[in-house]
């Protein structure tokens, strides 16, 4: 039996604690040839949506894919984005959501929420012990 991803219960939950909390949901997406969204808007092989309800039409937060209607400079466009290709959800506001790596999802706060990755945390030095006198 094949055993079902948790990513799209992961993404609709941060999706509804957004639209709850008046935030607006965004989704980070790695695009491939699957993945149909206007190519004018990628940057590094990489898209962010806004999926508010304001912003889009007809969303659907599928298990194996994610679709909607949206304009991009006023041109409407229908998208789909496979479960696979996206890379994360989270608040515009807060920056707080998932971010997927592989099979998990590491959470992303304020903090790690920018365009660079996280910096690996840094162990402190060994103590120094000196006799003082």
């Amino acid at each position: 039996m094949n055993e079902l991803s948790t990513k799209p219960y992961l993404i609709r939950a941060i999706y509804d604690w957004c639209a709850d909390s008046g935030y607006t949901p965004y989704l980070a997406v790695r695009v491939d040839a699957n993945t149909r969204v206007p190519m004018s808007f990628v940057r590094n092989g990489e898209i962010v949506l806004n999926i508010s309800m304001d912003a889009v039409r007809n969303l659907h937060l599928g298990n194996e894919e994610i679709t909607c209607g949206g304009r991009f400079g006023g041109v409407p466009f229908d998208l789909l984005v496979p479960i696979e290709a996206v890379i994360g959800i989270f608040s515009k506001e807060t920056g707080n959501g998932l971010v997927f790596q592989g099979n998990e999802s590491t959470r992303v706060g304020p903090e790690t929420a920018g365009d660079e990755p996280p910096e690996p945390p840094t162990t402190p030095n060994k103590p120094q012990l000196r006799i003082v006198k």
